[in-house]
């Protein structure tokens, strides 16, 4: 037999085999019977005398692999008309039924088919009818008809014990204030049970309205606060327990209508211990409230959406504080307001500078939830700016910026914060633009002054951040800018002390037997190009040592702005002796910088050509 032959009966028989096998697997499987192949309809194999055939074994059984289950399809989004018939329609139509039901009860009343107590049963009575009632719908699946059920029953309840307090004068005030409490806790236990933060928002609101409903006109300044601090202690629990952030601006917000009023009212100077240890209480609270919020029952809502009621409150707390603070020291005499005022802001960025590292250490990984360390970070930079004006006076406050953007960019290279460095810069741009456009000088002496010593600190940060700057390719061009920064303020300060030396000089020209004023002038014009020729030289000087092209550029145009005034001021102005030496130390000086560019001692032609070159092949 040739040997092809054997090898094609060989290869039929091991295929039968496999399909044996494969129908004994399906077979214990369960799986319907496929359709037979090629190898199943050829004729049988014949045994040849090279291989005896394989023995089959029995297949191990399997186990049916479970049934995918069906995936549930998806409802679509209500359309504006099946919201305005399930939703508007629904609160709109409560509200009516509200209306109603009160004109009929004033009409009742009005004709006296009921009596006072009965009146506030009936109202009680209702309330709670209409909670029970809600609860039916949303056994039914009518969640939202049922919550607006429970917002009218619980609105129903505060009114009914309003008008028993107030109206009536059936119950006193602890009474009505202890019903209150009562209708909040059944609120709030519902929307625990229920897991539905509308409720829970009822409960607020009402806990909130408590106070201005059972008002009487007197102050009682340590039960209201007291009452609000376990208010607010309390939102911020049931959000360590829910996600339900939102609650905080209503708790924020009432505390602040509540503050408001009663300041607006009550508030005098006798009560500053007080009222300030409250409103710090306050303070704290919603401070900390990310905290909180980032605990492990919130997170995962921390990180579905961004924190928007986080980032309003958080913004707003700070704010809130220090006016309520300003507002209660405006009752002292201003020079005693004002230090504790910048010792107030001080606090307050000092607090959220530590919470801005709590929160990012409690929130590490969250990012959504970052934005809340930064926006502390933010606020705190902010209240130290505010604490520097406060605290000092005129060039003290230029210093104090100056000191303050060294700090952030300190803090933000330690712990590499863009944020930080970035409200360093804006720290230092504004300590320039104050001293270069707002700060008055008056110095008594020259280069060891007020004016001097600023400039010097001013060109010692933007120093740093050139430094810090060098260290990362991405800032190259914030230290560009600060190299031409350092450079301009180093030639007005010497400027200032020039101009200062010669001014003290021609003021008391009368005094002096010689040179005259005219004199004087024209040496402090004289002054003034020497100056510039020779900060130019030096510019170009370190430009060359540090291979800095940047540097030479900038030596460049100072030295033809030098040659600017040379031949269109000191020609006419300058007597003979002092214009054939400016025009001789200048040209000597363009020389010899022509003559270091001639030789090509740093090999720039070199490198042009190298450049030239690379462009080109690059081009090609």
């Amino acid at each position: 037999m040739p040997d092809y032959i054997r090898e094609l009966e060989e290869l039929k028989q091991q295929v039968a085999q496999l399909t044996a096998r494969l129908a004994a697997v399906e077979k214990a499987a369960g799986v319907a019977k496929p359709v037979p192949t090629m190898a199943q309809v050829v004729a049988p194999p014949v045994a040849t005398a090279s291989r005896p055939a394989v023995p089959l074994t029995p297949p191990k059984p399997v186990a049916p692999s479970p049934p995918v289950p069906a995936r549930a399809p998806v409802a679509p989004p209500p359309n504006l008309e099946s919201k305005i018939g399930a939703q508007w329609l629904n609160r709109i139509g409560i509200v009516a039924v509200l209306i109603g039901v009160s004109y009929f009860l004033k009409y009742a009343f009005e004709n006296d088919w009921i009596g006072t107590t009965g009146r506030i049963a009936i109202g009680l009575l209702a309330g709670a009818g209409v909670l029970l009632w809600s609860d039916r719908f949303r056994k039914q699946g009518y969640r939202v008809f049922s919550y607006s059920l429970k917002a009218l029953g619980v609105g129903i309840l505060y009114l009914s014990l309003w008008g028993a307090f107030q109206i009536y004068h059936l119950i006193p005030s602890e009474a009505a204030f202890a019903g209150m409490v009562l209708v909040t806790g059944f609120t709030a236990t519902l929307a625990l049970k229920e897991d539905a933060e509308i409720i829970a928002a009822f409960a607020v609101a009402g806990a909130f309205s408590t106070p201005l409903l059972l008002a009487t006109g007197e102050n009682h300044e340590l039960a209201l606060f007291s009452y609000v601090t376990l208010l607010d202690a309390a939102v911020l629990a049931l959000i360590a327990y829910k996600p339900w952030k939102r609650l905080l601006m209503g708790a924020f917000f009432g505390t602040l209508i509540l503050y408001a009023g009663w300041s607006d009212r009550y508030y005098n100077s006798s009560e500053l211990e007080t009222t300030l240890l409250f409103a710090s209480i306050f303070f704290v609270v919603f401070a900390i409230a990310p905290l909180v919020a980032g605990s492990a029952a919130s997170a995962k809502s921390m990180t579905a959406a961004p924190p928007v009621s986080l980032i309003i409150v958080s913004g707003l707390n700070a704010v809130a504080y220090f006016l309520q603070i300003v507002a209660m020291l405006d009752y002292l005499p201003s020079k005693d307001s004002q230090p504790l005022l910048a010792w107030a802001a001080v606090a307050i960025a000092a607090i959220y500078i530590v919470l801005s590292r709590m929160i990012q250490q409690r929130l590490a990984g969250e990012k959504s939830a970052a934005l809340i360390p930064l926006l502390y970070l933010a606020i705190a930079v902010g209240f130290l700016t505010i604490a520097v004006p406060l605290k000092m006076n005129a060039h003290w406050v230029t210093i104090g910026w100056f000191i303050e953007s060294a700090v952030l960019m300190w803090i933000g290279e330690r712990t590499d914060r863009d944020l930080l460095r970035f409200f360093g810069v804006a720290a230092v741009a504004l300590g320039v633009l104050r001293l270069v456009f707002y700060d008055n000088f008056h110095p008594t002496r020259l280069i060891f002054n007020a004016r001097f010593a600023t400039y010097a600190v001013a060109i010692a940060v933007l120093g740093a951040i050139v430094y810090y700057a060098a260290r990362h390719p991405k800032y190259s061009r914030g230290a560009a800018i600060a190299v031409i920064a350092i450079n301009v303020l180093a030639l007005l300060g010497m400027t200032y002390e020039i101009n200062d030396f010669f001014a003290r000089r021609m003021t008391y020209i009368n005094y002096l037997p010689a040179p005259n004023w005219q004199d004087l002038r024209v040496l402090r014009n004289f002054s003034f190009s020497a100056l510039y020729m020779a900060y130019g030289a030096a510019l170009m000087a370190v430009g060359f040592w540090r291979r800095s092209a940047y540097l030479r550029w900038q030596a460049l145009v100072l030295l033809a702005l030098t040659i600017g005034k040379v031949f269109t001021y000191d020609v006419w102005e300058l007597e003979k002796g002092y214009r054939i030496i400016s025009f001789i130390v200048l040209g000597v000086l363009l020389l010899g910088i022509s003559f270091v560019y001639q030789r090509d001692w740093l090999k720039l032609s070199a490198t042009t050509a190298d450049s030239g070159l690379a462009k080109g092949s690059s081009a090609s």
